[in-house]
């Protein structure tokens, strides 16, 4: 069984190329729904321990909005959208028609529409991860959160801590309209989902 700690470079270049893919799938669904072109910056793919991941986005005690569901299927984990405010605002902007200042001003339209964005990149995601891969992999139904972000992380390491220390965090501008802001992704598969996904892309070194 490998962990992350022991993936060769092969192996890790291949889970970049995904989270390269996955984000862009996601951005060309997520121009759907703001309705306007998306564009994605090269995404910053990189496997990191929880607290590095924490540092990367911000810092643990930074308030945020996540849009947190289960990976199912013939893989197994938890995929994390982090919404941090600059991205709240896109989304409201364009489908709501409004902004905050603040996420206590978020009603419950306003948090029906994140969570709704939010699904839509994680599932544009996970369609593109199945589709490279030829596997079935479902999603549960997306929870919506509002914390500081070592809480919201928490829930991966709590769930996967015991097989890993480490999680795949994806970075990346987007792009709307001339309006660039921040989009941080984190997919943590268990150790069983990392090993198959790898033996199916064919580039697992079983050394």
């Amino acid at each position: 069984m490998k962990n992350y700690q022991e993936l060769n470079s092969l192996e890790l270049d291949t889970l970049r190329e995904i989270g390269s893919i996955g984000t862009g799938n996601a951005a060309t669904a997520l121009s759907s729904i703001l309705g306007c072109t998306v564009r994605i910056e090269m995404p910053e793919v990189r496997i990191m321990g929880y607290n590095e991941a924490l540092e990367w986005i911000g810092g643990p005690e930074v308030v945020t909005a996540g849009v947190l569901a289960r990976v199912e299927g013939e893989i197994g984990g938890i995929m994390l959208s982090v919404q941090q405010l600059d991205f709240v605002n896109l989304a409201l902007s364009r489908v709501m028609g409004r902004q905050v200042s603040s996420y206590e001003e978020l009603d419950e339209l306003d948090v029906s529409a994140l969570l709704e964005v939010g699904n839509i990149m994680i599932s544009a995601f996970i369609n593109a991860l199945s589709g490279l891969t030829n596997m079935t992999i479902r999603l549960s139904v997306p929870a919506f959160a509002i914390d500081m972000q070592g809480a919201i992380i928490a829930v991966p390491m709590a769930e996967f801590g015991g097989q890993s220390d480490h999680i795949m965090a994806i970075g990346a501008d987007l792009i709307c309209d001339g309006q660039t802001v921040p989009c941080r992704i984190l997919l943590s598969p268990d150790i069983r989902s990392l090993n198959f996904l790898l033996k199916r892309l064919g580039v697992l070194d079983e050394r």
